[in-house]
């Protein structure tokens, strides 16, 4: 991130994101058990940009919550876990290209496009079956999810949901958008 959005993220801000993560990460223990508040606390002070990410995430309703903690590399992952895919990221084609070939009604962003500048990556289809085993996300709405290069190369994209008591993978062109897809982003720290 650069350093005006690290700035623009007001100390009052700051302290109401981190009550709001704090609040959640005790509410929702089932998500990361045997994780410490105070430890992941530490790692978000040290790291402003990644606290600026997570801002955005909560800003346009993804609800974010730590869903693992990888030993190896000292990180903590957060993901977003609103019920459904994040109300301020739907209506959204796949990316750039597949907005740029819509001939009409294009949606006002893409997902690869917004997931960069909120300094985050969409889920993979792995990432979006795991975050499943924690909670039952996306039963009325859907999600884009990363799609391999052979299938974007020929027009066309992935995206996820939970129906039936299954996690579904289908897909669609990437110009496409709808009122009920969005895109799930992943954060590590």
């Amino acid at each position: 991130m650069t350093k005006r959005n690290i700035e623009e993220l007001l100390s009052e801000q700051r302290e109401e994101l981190l009550r709001a993560l704090k609040a959640r990460f005790e509410t929702n223990m089932n998500r990361h058990k045997d994780l410490e508040w105070a430890e992941i606390l530490g790692k978000l002070e040290a790291n402003a940009d990644k606290l600026w990410s997570l801002n955005e995430m909560e800003r346009t309703g993804g609800e974010p919550d730590v869903v693992g903690y990888d030993k190896e590399k000292d990180e903590y992952t957060f993901c977003d876990c609103s019920a459904e895919s994040p109300k301020g990221r739907r209506s959204v084609c796949y990316d750039r290209a597949g907005l740029e070939s819509r001939k009409k009604y294009k949606p006002e962003n893409n997902a690869i496009d917004m997931a960069a500048a909120m300094g985050i990556e969409l889920l993979t289809e792995e990432q979006y079956r795991a975050l499943q085993k924690l909670e039952n996300f996306d039963v009325k709405t859907s999600s884009w999810v990363q799609t391999p290069s052979d299938i974007r190369e020929l027009g066309g994209a992935l995206f996820c949901d939970y129906r039936y008591g299954h996690v579904f993978v289908y897909h669609n062109g990437a110009s496409s958008y709808y009122g009920v897809r969005g895109f799930r982003g992943l954060l590590r720290v």
